[in-house]
């Protein structure tokens, strides 16, 4: 019997269920912006598939080499270095982040530009296209609010890969056991108050890996999927109970005046957007069920494991 968010082993183009022991007869997928995430999903893929995994950090192709892909040095900011890409594999998953300045998203287009076009391909995107919705339950059918250039940044990403017939993972705040705020809880950054307080959206880092190779076979061409837990948690709530778990001070809580005079403008952007995302087509189209479906389970098996 499979496991919740098993996928089964993938076909080729013709159909025809691949050996997967053969190292040369496994599907072909590239990942862009292997990071934290992009390492979890090669941990689940490398075995069944043939992963490419582009970085424009040379020093980091051992580490990918290890994990079991073959690494492509390349970068986004410059067309000439991803001509290799061209034919390398049919599926992709992209991750990496838009330029940090500007309203549009030139790395993309880049990127589809150097690219057969995939036949399958999954998009890593955020939750913060949304903008504020004042709390309000929001599914993706809403209309997109960007605050800031960085989510128009992400929206102008969304556009391009949806043309392409991308899937979209609208992400919110990733956690996971190892990715925790416990050292902004052990310098004491306060929190807001609770009248003040906003609503936010959690998906652990592992699930998020499976969810993106499962949009890779599942998810439906250009449509959108918010890919969130089922916590329902104001953001000082949840620095309060990572708090708890880890037997830290809870932060000190301020009014939003206040503690906008003390926090970094980045830092004070993700406090001034309060939204409930929910997760309905992850459920019902992608058919997953989650690993870790709220923070505190997750908590909760890190207070077991001490």
């Amino acid at each position: 019997m499979e496991k919740p968010g098993t996928v089964r082993a993938p076909r080729d183009d013709g159909g025809r269920q691949r050996g997967v022991g053969r190292k040369l007869g496994r599907p072909r997928l590239l990942i862009v912006g292997c990071g934290d995430v992009g390492m979890r999903i090669l941990a689940c893929t490398h075995r069944r598939f043939r992963v490419y995994a582009l970085t424009s950090t040379p020093s980091r192709a051992p580490l990918l080499r290890g994990a079991g892909a073959v690494p492509i040095v390349g970068n986004l900011d410059d067309r000439a270095s991803l001509a290799r890409l061209r034919a390398l594999a049919p599926r992709l998953i992209h991750l990496a982040p838009p330029p940090g300045t500007g309203r549009g998203d030139p790395r993309t287009r880049r990127l589809l530009q150097s690219l057969r076009p995939p036949a399958r391909a999954v998009y890593i995107s955020t939750t913060g296209v949304y903008g504020d919705r004042g709390g309000a339950w929001t599914d993706e059918t809403a209309r997109l609010f960007p605050a800031n250039d960085r989510a128009r940044r992400r929206v102008d990403a969304e556009r391009t890969m949806r043309a392409a017939g991308a899937a979209v993972l609208r992400v919110p705040g990733i956690y996971a056991h190892d990715r925790l705020p416990l050292d902004r809880l052990r310098a004491g950054t306060p929190a807001l108050a609770p009248d003040d307080d906003v609503f936010t959206n959690h998906i652990h880092a592992d699930d998020l890996a499976r969810i993106a190779l499962v949009a890779l076979w599942r998810g439906r061409a250009a449509r959108t999927y918010n890919a969130v837990d089922d916590s329902t948690l104001r953001m000082g709530d949840y620095f309060d109970a990572v708090a708890d778990a880890f037997a830290l001070p809870r932060p000190p809580r301020l009014p939003r005046a206040q503690l906008q005079a003390v926090v970094s403008p980045m830092m004070y952007s993700f406090m001034a957007e309060s939204r409930r995302l929910r997760n309905e087509r992850l459920r019902r189209e992608l058919r997953v069920r989650l690993r870790w479906p709220t923070v505190a389970a997750a908590l909760a098996d890190l207070r077991g494991g001490r």
